[in-house]
């Protein structure tokens, strides 16, 4: 048997999913190991980046007293690895409308190809309005998705949050943006709104996009609802209206 100490070193070397989903399961020795707050913080030490060691400093001031009886939270937090990537999922319609809740109006949302190339997106395809308001919205739980209570009530978290709109050159458009960060209860603690003017027909397939950061976000902060809105202004059958499309939603350790 190998002593704890060296146990420790060794699986720190191991993938967190795999600490997770097997290495707990082999005995209450090794379960109490991956459960413990000693591994993760030893696997986190080894950033010796800017950010690691803030993240190190931040982690070790927000973490649950060492006798608690839950697993630390850091496991989940590796895991899922929270920070730095966005929480929207399926972007820009590469999945058709999979983890959207819509709303369809005139002719209902779509996915197209993009006309004009949007940096940095995952895919360059984009949800397609029509002619009546269509809307769609995604709520990020951010306890599900590795972050912790102590974490985000610690004033340190920023969430950053981005949308690109835009027209074909044919049919202007409108667009609105509505971003709430909310409670365990759903209660709106902070928003974001922005609606742009509208797009004018013949506009050389413009695009835009929209930014936003959250910073002191007020205690209790557990979930991001984001949403928006998109019609034409020609009110055509069919889909001519708002393009959208690289939505994001991403956490970040706020800068002193």
């Amino acid at each position: 048997r190998l002593p704890p100490e060296l146990l420790l070193a060794v699986l720190s070397h191991v993938p967190p999913r795999t600490l997770l989903r097997r290495c707990r399961l082999v005995c209450r020795a090794w379960r109490a190991l991956v459960d413990g707050q000693a591994l993760w913080l030893l696997i986190l030490a080894r950033d010796h980046s800017a950010s690691g060691r803030a993240l190190l400093s931040l982690v070790r001031s927000c973490l649950p007293p060492a006798g608690d009886a839950r697993p630390c939270p850091l496991g989940r937090f590796f895991e899922r690895r929270p920070l730095g990537r966005n929480l929207i999922c399926n972007p820009c319609g590469q999945e058709g409308l999979r983890k959207w809740m819509v709303r369809h109006g005139g002719d209902g949302w779509v996915v197209e190809e993009n006309r004009t190339i949007v940096p940095g997106a995952p895919a360059q395809t984009c949800f397609v309005a029509s002619f009546s308001w269509c809307r769609k919205k995604q709520v990020v739980d951010l306890e599900e998705e590795g972050l912790w209570p102590e974490l985000l009530d610690s004033g340190k978290i920023e969430i950053c949050v981005s949308d690109w709109w835009g027209a074909r050159h044919d049919s202007g458009c409108r667009y609105r943006l509505i971003v709430q960060l909310l409670d365990a209860d759903q209660t709106v603690l902070d928003k974001f709104s922005a609606v742009p003017d509208p797009i004018e027909q013949w506009n050389n397939n413009v695009c835009f996009q929209v930014t936003h950061v959250f910073s002191n976000i007020k205690m209790g902060v557990r979930f991001v609802s984001f949403e928006h809105w998109g019609q034409d202004t020609q009110f055509w059958a069919g889909h001519y209206g708002a393009r959208v499309t690289n939505s994001s939603v991403i956490l970040r350790i706020s800068q002193p």
